[in-house]
């Protein structure tokens, strides 16, 4: 039950907002990812709202000529929701549902911009995500997934980036629970993230947006997957029981390429380019600005970079990916060529795929 109020970081549970609730590890986040035809410039942001916690944080990160630049930045939220700027990073909800507005003002960093993200389709409601660690609740949350294109501009150290239409990407909403801020002073007895499988490949084709995602545990069996397919013109394909094959990229746990059987006779192929975007660049899994971190009673703003070789395999930064891919669908003697990303976090086993112990490489 998708609202135009689910646009914005009210929520207080992983429902729609048209019901409520409370819990310490309750979020409200926006997530959005964008980038050229030629897929070698990708930027990302995120704003994540912590009501009980009583934080909002927000980041973006941009990929030119190699180098991640990220800027990220953290408040008290004073319990406003509808405040949606953490110094430096402001987002607008100009059309819920259909057109938002990314700002960076000048800070300390290389990057500025205004970028707005116009709809592609109406967004696409992820079946719930619920997952227990024995009796203790590690996730439950509703997700919203839309294709768009990008208009605007960045400034990155003074080099000039006009983005038009044909610049693509992806934006999400997710709201409810998952682990945020400080650590469980006493996590459950196997802890929090012993395995955790997860693949998500939002991507662009011309008239048409293809998702397939997956969460599966240690044996292989998913407890969360899904397979999409919105037209432009309206309309969605939804496939429940889509399979994948990996090959991996020897010595890593990345994707080398994938393929994805959609179901009738529908085929979606994954080749990864050389962009890779470490997701720690907007919080995910950073050791000081992972989400929710209290910085104290003032805004705190900070940047940093990493370079191409310092998001290889084995950088912890850069264990959780996106991985721009060019993609390509097969359905009905048809083949159409696309661009988008490959979201990339394995951790543990997976019996299918060869993955064994925490995280050695796949054979």
């Amino acid at each position: 039950m998708l609202t135009r109020g689910d646009d914005f970081p009210l929520h207080q549970t992983s429902e729609p907002i048209a019901f409520a609730g409370t819990d310490r590890n309750f979020y409200d986040r926006y997530f959005f990812n964008g980038y050229n035809p030629d897929g070698d410039v990708f930027f990302a942001a995120a704003m994540g709202f912590y009501p009980q916690l009583a934080i909002v944080d927000a980041a973006f990160s941009v990929i030119v000529d190699g180098v991640q630049h990220n800027l990220r930045a953290s408040r008290r939220s004073g319990g406003e929701r509808l405040d949606l700027s953490v110094g430096p990073i402001a987002l607008s909800v100009d059309e819920p549902l259909e057109r938002l507005t990314l700002r960076i003002a000048p800070n300390d960093g290389p990057v500025t911009g205004e970028i707005t993200f116009h709809a592609r389709h109406f967004p696409i409601e992820e079946p719930r995500f619920i997952r227990r660690n024995g009796t203790r609740l590690f996730m439950d949350y509703t997700r919203m997934t839309q294709n768009g294109r990008w208009s605007g501009w960045l400034d990155v150290g003074g080099r000039r980036i006009d983005i038009d239409s044909a610049w693509a990407g992806t934006r999400d909403r997710s709201w409810g629970i998952r682990p945020v801020g400080a650590s469980d002073p006493q996590p459950p007895p196997d802890g929090n993230f012993s395995q955790f499988f997860w693949l998500w490949t939002p991507c662009n084709f011309g008239d048409r947006s293809v998702f397939f995602h997956t969460n599966d545990d240690a044996e292989g069996a998913p407890w969360n997957r899904r397979a999409v397919i919105a037209a432009d013109s309206g309309g969605e394909q939804h496939f429940e029981r889509p399979a994948f094959a990996i090959e991996w990229t020897r010595g890593t746990r990345r994707i080398a390429r994938m393929q994805v059987e959609l179901g009738g006779g529908r085929i979606l192929r994954f080749t990864p380019t050389a962009t890779v975007f470490a997701m720690s660049g907007v919080g995910y899994a950073h050791p000081e600005w992972a989400h929710g971190r209290d910085h104290g009673p003032e805004l705190r703003v900070a940047c940093d970079s990493l370079a191409a070789d310092e998001r290889g395999w084995s950088n912890p930064l850069a264990m959780h990916i996106q991985a721009v891919a060019k993609a390509e669908l097969e359905d009905g003697g048809v083949v159409r060529q696309g661009l988008g990303v490959i979201e990339q976090l394995f951790v543990g086993p997976h019996a299918p795929c060869g993955l064994t112990g925490l995280m050695e490489p796949a054979a």
